[in-house]
């Protein structure tokens, strides 16, 4: 029998046994599902990669589609959390911008990390009756477009940008700039060639009132 996913005994030592480390599990799903997409990844191929049998699985995780919204809500903390902090703080709305999408070339092309973005690639490979996995996804993009154009509307509020300035609009290109650079990151394009894309955002940004 395979040895529980709770519990892995330590060789060699008697007593209490090692606990599981579901951190290190759930990042090696993050992986598969990020490199695969959601429907690809089989159970058989999670549970190899996590070095678990399917009840085990199971048993930790609800199932396929828990593990995926549990790794996906990994996903977004690990890496997408840090840039978004620095894009609100930074008080210029041009360095803001410009080191945030910075930022995104480099995790999604990580050599590192599987190519692309684990968002926009689970939105290609979910079918229709993945009714919460596809909620989910639409909320997370959906969240960065607002974040978007929160940050947007604090840089026309100081007078970085003028008043006219479509928020609103200019958030949602943003957000598809972000996952077209994602898309291109599987076309073998070199970093460089991605930064260089990415950079493009600050220029999407009206001229300041102040000049």
């Amino acid at each position: 029998m395979d040895t529980p996913l709770t519990e892995t005994p330590v060789r060699g030592r008697k007593g209490r046994p090692r606990k599981f480390e579901r951190e290190k599990a759930l990042r090696k799903a993050l992986e598969v599902f990020w490199e695969m997409g959601y429907e690809p990844a089989s159970v058989s191929r999670l549970c190899e990669a996590m070095g678990v049998n399917p009840p085990s699985l199971y048993a930790t995780f609800g199932n396929k589609s828990s593990l995926f919204l549990e790794a996906l809500r990994f996903y977004e903390k690990t890496y997408w959390q840090s840039p978004a902090n620095k894009l609100m703080s930074e008080p210029d709305i041009r360095r803001a911008i410009a080191a945030y999408f910075d930022e995104a070339a480099e995790i999604i092309l990580s050599p590192d990390n599987p190519c692309g973005c684990m968002v926009v690639t689970a939105a290609v490979n979910i079918s229709d009756s993945e009714t919460e996995i596809i909620r989910r996804v639409r909320e997370i993009r959906e969240d960065t477009r607002k974040m978007f154009a929160e940050r947007l509307r604090a840089a026309i509020k100081v007078g970085q940008l003028p008043p006219g300035t479509d928020a609103p609009a200019l958030a949602g290109a943003f957000n598809a700039l972000l996952e077209g650079l994602s898309l291109q990151a599987k076309s073998g394009l070199f970093q460089s060639e991605l930064k260089a894309m990415a950079a493009c955002a600050v220029r999407m940004l009206p001229e300041s009132p102040r000049g």
